[in-house]
Order: C-alpha cells, then sequence, then structure tokens
C-alpha cells in the first residue's frame, strides 16, 4: 500500500507538499548553476546538473505515487482533477529547472560581463515566483481545513495574486535581458546568444509553471 494513503485521509494536500518539497529542492539548485556558469567553473557546473537530474527523478517518483494513490473511494473536499492538475504543474516545475541544466551543459557558455547582472537579477525574479508559489500550500490546506471560510479564502487569493504579479515582473526582466543579450551580436556568437536565449525562455517556463500552479489554486477555490 502506498504511504500517501492515509496521507490523503487526512488532507489532500499533504502528499503534494511532499512532492513540492521534493520539486524545490531540484528548483533552489538552479542559482547555483548560473553562479558557476558566470564564475566559468564547469566541473562544479556540471555537479550540480547531476545533482538537478537526480533531485529531478526523485521527485518524479513521488509524483508517480500520488497520481497512483489519488484516491477515488472516499470523500475530497476538492475535485480530484485539480489535484492530479497540480500534481502535473508542480511536475513541470521540476522539468523545467532540470532542462535549464541540460541547455546549460550541452557546451561550455560564457556568461557575458555585459550582461551578468541582469541575468543572475532575473534568476532571482524566477526562483521569487517559485517561492511564492510553495507558500500557498499552508493558507490553501487551511482553508480547505476549515471549510473554506471567507477570509481564509480571501487570504489565498491575495496571495495568488502576489504570484501572479511576480511572474508578470519576471517577464519584463526576461525581455530586458533578452534585448541586452542580442545587442551583444557583434561580441558574442550568434550558437551562444541563441542557445542563451533558450536559456532564459526555459527559465521563463518555470515561472510559467509556478504562476500557472498558483492560478490552478485560485480554480480549486472559485469552482466548487
Amino acid at each position: 500500500m502506498s504511504k500517501f494513503v492515509d496521507a490523503f485521509r487526512h488532507s489532500p494536500f499533504q502528499p503534494l507538499k511532499v512532492q513540492l518539497d521534493a520539486v524545490m529542492r531540484c528548483v533552489s539548485l538552479v542559482k547555483p548553476l548560473f553562479e558557476a556558469v558566470r564564475e566559468g567553473k564547469f566541473d562544479t557546473l556540471e555537479s550540480i546538473t547531476k545533482d538537478i537530474f537526480k533531485t529531478e527523478h526523485a521527485a518524479d517518483v513521488i509524483k508517480d505515487e500520488i497520481r497512483q494513490t489519488i484516491p477515488k473511494t472516499f470523500y475530497l473536499p476538492v475535485f480530484r482533477g485539480d489535484l492530479l492538475g497540480h500534481v502535473k504543474l508542480q511536475d513541470d516545475m521540476a522539468d523545467a529547472a532540470e532542462d535549464v541544466a541540460f541547455l546549460l551543459t550541452v557546451k561550455n557558455l560564457t556568461l557575458p560581463a555585459a550582461i551578468s547582472d541582469l541575468t543572475m537579477d532575473y534568476v532571482d525574479s524566477i526562483l521569487n515566483v517559485c517561492n511564492l508559489a510553495q507558500g500557498l500550500n499552508d493558507p490553501l490546506e487551511e482553508a480547505v481545513h476549515q471549510g473554506f471560510p471567507h477570509d481564509k479564502v480571501e487570504n489565498v487569493l491575495a496571495l495568488v495574486a502576489k504570484v501572479e504579479r511576480a511572474e508578470w515582473e519576471s517577464d519584463r526582466k526576461q525581455y530586458k535581458l533578452s534585448k541586452a543579450l542580442f545587442a551583444l551580436e557583434n561580441e558574442v556568437s550568434c550558437l551562444d546568444i541563441m542557445l542563451w536565449f533558450k536559456v532564459f525562455g526555459e527559465l521563463g517556463q518555470l515561472a510559467n509553471s509556478a504562476e500557472s500552479l498558483a492560478d490552478r489554486v485560485r480554480r480549486m477555490l472559485t469552482s466548487r
């Protein structure tokens, strides 16, 4: 029997929190990836990438077990489909982190000094979106556990709005960074520019998945 059966009986969000903790261990390695690239420490980059692959796989194992365990035979306070969608979006976050690591290791990339600070600021903004999305879990669980009282629901919806605002701000940073990147076309090879552009886009997908996770929370609360 899955270790999550009893957890689901207590709260449908406990197993999801276990999965998200694993996902965030993967996501937390993204900034060290970029620090290694900025410092030209490619051995460190490879080591961190291996850690990301391992943590992503561990999150995958949890995801699969949750999918096999989400109960059909006893009452859930939210739709089963919403829980499954929640699991998928959390998995998308880990997948995006893994994709960033893959892209940063297909060749030894040099982070141009002219965009170094912008890049790290962008990375921080992406991680902020993810951290805010993670912060939804406890207030959401509390709201559900207490029977969706108005004040608790409004508190969660306000936090959802913060996630959305943070994702919008990260989009602005991505645009500014991309313009600065392409301004280096006479100094950086076309291949490196396109690869960096792809990296920045994949980082954006990480934030998008976190925002979609927040939107899924809103759906859980407003579609009852």
